[in-house]
């Protein structure tokens, strides 16, 4: 699959996710059957601070392939400064996180602040694509709010300066994670062709994204929270309905396991490793029975091997039980970046 110069594996890639989508989690849904990823988001001041920290955000796997960098920040010199040292990591391409509607971001003026005046992007884009040899993309909403609906008109700026796709959340900044995604606009704006279009939100089960991949304008899709909880999503998005292919639980630990795996490549710290391990696991037991008193014994195990052994056990003692995830209440709805 082709988005301008950039190829991928497949039109379903994994969308940024902050304190999420580090070289671990990415590589893992690689091999899961995602197309391509997005890194979280990474300041570009701490990456001209030289911060430890945030350069570490920036690893990429050696295994990966398809992975471009977001970075995000309000300042075109700084942007592009730290995009110069961003694209030394060797990613496909260079990202602009334009979405992310946390406080902290926003207050500052970047991610979804950026969208509140279109007439500066013109200059902020081509200042950071001149300092770069890789593709430049950006990661966008459908606004700052309803009475500013403007991601068509973003899009036809990023188009003049040179960037190579936008991928739209659709939702507006002010909506944050909450209510729908609007894929009729998102739809709407993929059929004017202005920019490659990746469509992005509420992509939360198979069985969406199958019917969305199948009958969409958009050239391709991200999904973010869904993964979370089903790490089969991608290949199940590519089964036919009447396939008689089965995760079972014991699929899952696997997948547990080779995380944990490629969490101990990845850092020597087991502090990071154990907490990481513990919200994904407990992220990957949703939907089964019992998991409020797994949840509570995941978080009061105070080490990573008693962590591992109660993982193992719950998932051993479920054999082939199905999962029943409720769709219908909100998750991560106060924010992932």
């Amino acid at each position: 699959m082709q988005l301008g110069s950039i190829s991928f594996d497949s039109p379903l890639l994994l969308a940024p996710m902050s304190s999420i989508c580090t070289a671990p989690y990415r590589l893992l849904m690689e091999e899961l059957g995602c197309g391509g990823t997005v890194s979280e988001l990474v300041s570009c001041h701490g990456i001209n601070y030289k911060n430890e920290k945030t350069h570490k955000m920036l690893d990429i796997h050696k295994r990966e392939k398809n992975i471009g960098l977001q970075l995000f920040g309000e300042d075109k010199e700084a942007m592009a400064k730290a995009a110069i040292t961003a694209q030394e990591r060797n990613p496909k391409f260079i990202d602009i996180n334009m979405g992310c509607p946390v406080r902290k971001v926003v207050s500052k003026g970047g991610g979804s602040a950026l969208l509140k005046d279109p007439t500066v992007l013109g200059d902020f884009f081509s200042t950071i694509k001149k300092a770069i040899e890789v593709p430049l993309t950006i990661k966008i909403r459908t606004g700052w709010d309803s009475d500013s609906i403007n991601a068509p008109e973003v899009a036809h700026i990023a188009k003049e300066e040179g960037v190579e796709f936008v991928a739209i959340h659709g939702r507006t900044r002010t909506q944050a994670y909450k209510g729908k995604a609007d894929w009729e606009l998102l739809e709407d704006v993929a059929k004017e062709g202005i920019l490659p279009m990746i469509g992005n939100g509420d992509l939360h089960t198979a069985a969406t994204t199958r019917n969305r991949m199948n009958n969409t304008n958009c050239d391709a899709l991200m999904l973010g929270r869904g993964p979370l909880r089903n790490p089969f999503i991608f290949l199940e998005s590519y089964l036919k309905e009447d396939d008689d292919i089965f995760f079972s639980p014991q699929d899952h630990l696997e997948v547990i396991e080779r995380f944990k795996t490629y969490m101990e490549e990845y850092t020597d710290r087991e502090r990071t490793i154990l907490i990481t391990l513990r919200k994904n696991i407990v992220w990957m037991a949703a939907g089964y029975p019992g998991v409020a008193q797994f949840r509570n014994a995941m978080f009061t195990t105070p080490d990573l091997d008693g962590t591992m052994e109660v993982a193992c056990e719950f998932f051993h003692n479920l054999g082939n039980m199905p999962k029943r995830i409720d769709h219908s209440k909100d998750f991560m709805a106060g924010g992932h970046g």
